[in-house]
């Protein structure tokens, strides 16, 4: 094996587990995860087991179906990414919450900063690395690639979607302990445990400028050299 690959699955393994930290820290700031966690955690309340093994056999579906549609998408980076983001999440957000033990907004829209920051960075590793995208993010791709729509339009329905049926499927255990009076909305964002908020438009529209910036100063140093790097940020 190269060291070139070496450096390319170090940086998969590295970008996965720093998006599972990204994901907790959201998670935890209760303003909003991004559009297929939203789904994730959405569904994942219907259920009793760990959000790691639960997101697991979720991207194990999508992987079957990518298989039989579009299997080139395939690669070590979504093995990676399919077992290593839900279990890294849950881990993350469990390390949080034994420390921190407060939920003041303040300390939330910290973390919810955080959150954001620190994914962008992990997806400009893991991009960078190019050993395979995500079972998700391979969907909106095989669709784009079948179609005259363009990526980030079918990205945009995608994430429509995912936010959609997040809120469409109730906990029905939380829901019977709403208390009366309480809005539409305000019952799907208690049944969904607070998942749809601020975060969300935000990784949905805004988080390309920050992947950019992390792919010219971090990413691409890493797997180029620095003086790559430095030739990307010049040119």
């Amino acid at each position: 094996m190269s060291s070139e690959m070496k450096r390319r699955i170090l940086m998969t393994i590295a970008g996965v587990c720093i998006c599972g930290l990204s994901i907790g820290m959201f998670s935890f700031s209760n303003l909003g995860l991004d559009p297929f966690q939203v789904f994730a955690h959405g569904t994942w309340h219907l259920t009793r087991m760990g959000f790691g093994t639960f997101y697991a056999l979720i991207n194990i579906v999508l992987l079957v179906l990518i298989f039989f549609v579009n299997r080139r998408k395939i690669g070590l980076g979504t093995v990676i990414n399919l077992f290593g983001v839900g279990y890294m999440a849950e881990f993350s957000e469990w390390v949080i919450r034994h420390f921190v033990h407060t939920e003041a907004f303040g300390v939330r829209f910290l973390f919810l900063v955080l959150g954001i920051v620190v994914m962008c960075l992990a997806s400009a590793i893991y991009f960078t690395a190019d050993l395979g995208v995500s079972t998700y993010d391979a969907i909106a791709l095989t669709i784009a690639e079948r179609t005259r729509f363009q990526f980030r339009y079918i990205r945009i329905t995608t994430d429509f979607i995912c936010v959609a049926t997040g809120w469409v499927v109730l906990d029905l255990t939380r829901l019977s302990s709403f208390p009366k009076g309480g809005s539409a909305l305000q019952i799907l964002l208690w049944s969904l445990g607070g998942t749809v908020g601020v975060g969300t438009i935000i990784t949905a529209f805004f988080m390309g400028p920050l992947i950019a910036y992390f792919n010219r100063k971090v990413a691409e140093p890493m797997r180029y050299g620095r003086q790559t790097g430095a030739a990307g940020v010049e040119s």
